[in-house]
C-alpha cells in the first residue's frame, strides 16, 4: 500500500493494541500509588523515600536472583545504573512529597509536563524522529487535560487538596522532568542492554541511595509513626503496585517508547475519577468524561499506524541489502574472472574470498540498517 491512508487493518496492529492495553494498566498502577500516597498524607505520614525503598529492594531480590543466575556479562556500564538509580529516588522523593502540599489531581494533571520533557530529550539523545500524526497525537491529549483544569471540580479540589499548593505544584514539575530523564534513560539501556540487568540494577542502587536518604532525612520520621494495619497496608500496598509497574514499563518502552508510556499514563487522573464515583459515590464534574475520551483519542492517534511505518522501515532496509547484494555480485565476478586469467589453480581461492566478503557485505549492510552497531547514539 502506497498511499497515504491507513486501512483499519493496518491500524489495529498487534503492537497498537497490546500497547494501549498495557499502558492503560500501567495507568491504573500509578492511580493505586496515588490514592495510596494520599492515604498516607492524610494520616500525617511524612516518609516519600521510605514508601519508594521496599519497592527497589523487591527489584534487586527479584531480579537479581535471575541475574546471577544467568551469569551473563554486564551490557552496560555500572555507573549508568548509579546515575539512573539517583534520578530515579529523587523523582519519586519530589512527587510523593508533593502530596503533603497538594492535590492529587493536581498532582496526576502537572504531571503532563514529563511529556513535551520526554520528547525533547528522545529527540536529542535517542535521535527520535516525531511524525505530525504523533505530534497531533501529542497535542490532543493534553488538550483534553487542559479542559479538567478549568472544571469546577478541578478547582475545588485545589481549594481543599493541600496546605501550600504553588509549593506542592513546583515540587511535581522538578519530579515530572527527572521522571522524563529516567524514562529516556531507561529506553535506551532496555533497547540497548537487558532488561533484567536494568531492573536490579536499578534496584539495588536505588535501594542503596534510598536507604542512605533515609537516614539523614527520615529517620525521625519513621520513629514517630504508630504503625497499625491502617498505616502498613498503604505503604505494601504502595510498594507491590510500584514494583509491577517498574516491571512492566521495559517491556512498553521498547515496544512504543517513552512518549507512548507518558502519554499513557495521563489517564491515571482519569481512572482515579471514576474510583471516586463507584467506591466512594463522589459526583464529579462532565468535563472530566470529555477529557478522558480526549486522551484515549490522542493515544489512539499517536500510536496507530504503526505497521505502516515498520514496513517503510523494512522497505529501505530492503533496498540497502539489495543494491548490498549486487554490488557483490559484481565484486564476485571481477573476481572470478581474474582468477580464471590467472589459472584454474587460484580458482577456488578467489571465489571463496569473494564469497566471503559478499557475505560479511551483506551483515554489515543489515546491521546498519537495523541499527546495530551504533551504541554511541546517546552520548
Amino acid at each position: 500500500m502506497t498511499g497515504r491512508m491507513i486501512s483499519s487493518r493496518e491500524f489495529w496492529t498487534k503492537k497498537t493494541l497490546i500497547g494501549l492495553g498495557l499502558g492503560q494498566f500501567l495507568s491504573l498502577l500509578i492511580t493505586s500509588t496515588g490514592f495510596t500516597s494520599s492515604e498516607l498524607a492524610s494520616k500525617n505520614i511524612n516518609a516519600p523515600t521510605s514508601q519508594s525503598f521496599l519497592n527497589y529492594v523487591m527489584l534487586a531480590i527479584f531480579y537479581g536472583s535471575i541475574m546471577l543466575y544467568r551469569k551473563q556479562a554486564l551490557k552496560a556500564k555500572w555507573y549508568y545504573y548509579i546515575l539512573l538509580g539517583l534520578v530515579d529516588v529523587e523523582a519519586n522523593f519530589l512527587v510523593v512529597k508533593a502530596y503533603q502540599y497538594t492535590s492529587i489531581t493536581s498532582i496526576m494533571l502537572l504531571d503532563c509536563w514529563s511529556i513535551p520533557s520526554v520528547m525533547l530529550l528522545t529527540w536529542i539523545f535517542l535521535k527520535t524522529k516525531y511524525r505530525y500524526k504523533k505530534v497531533a497525537g501529542v497535542v490532543v491529549c493534553i488538550a483534553g487535560l487542559v479542559m479538567v483544569v478549568f472544571s469546577d471540580v478541578h478547582r475545588s479540589d485545589r481549594a481543599a487538596g493541600g496546605s501550600n499548593p504553588r509549593k506542592g505544584d513546583f515540587l511535581v514539575i522538578a519530579g515530572s522532568t527527572l521522571y522524563a530523564v529516567s524514562n529516556v534513560s531507561e529506553e535506551f539501556l532496555v533497547k540497548n542492554a537487558d532488561r533484567v540487568e536494568l531492573m536490579s540494577f536499578l534496584g539495588l542502587f536505588g535501594a542503596i541511595i534510598s536507604a542512605i536518604q533515609i537516614s539523614i532525612l527520615e529517620r525521625s520520621e519513621l520513629k514517630s509513626i504508630h504503625w497499625s494495619a491502617g498505616a502498613a497496608l498503604p505503604f505494601v500496598g504502595f510498594s507491590v503496585a510500584m514494583f509491577l509497574f517498574y516491571s512492566l514499563v521495559p517491556v512498553l518502552l521498547k515496544m512504543n517508547g517513552s512518549t507512548m508510556l507518558n502519554l499513557s499514563l495521563l489517564t491515571s487522573d482519569m481512572w482515579a475519577v471514576l474510583i471516586r464515583i463507584f467506591a466512594y459515590h463522589q459526583k464529579v464534574d462532565w468535563m472530566y468524561f470529555v477529557a478522558f475520551a480526549a486522551v484515549t483519542l490522542g493515544l489512539i492517534i499517536y500510536s496507530g499506524g504503526e505497521k505502516e511505518e515498520d514496513q517503510r522501515r523494512d522497505e529501505v532496509a530492503d533496498g540497502e541489502s539489495e543494491q548490498s547484494k549486487h554490488f557483490d555480485e559484481e565484486t564476485g565476478s571481477r573476481n572470478l574472472n581474474r582468477g580464471t586469467t590467472a589459472g584454474s589453480s587460484k580458482l577456488g581461492d578467489t571465489s571463496k574470498h569473494g564469497s566471503t566478503s559478499s557475505i560479511w557485505g551483506r551483515e554489515d549492510v543489515e546491521n546498519r540498517s537495523l541499527g546495530k552497531g551504533t551504541p554511541g547514539k546517546l552520548s
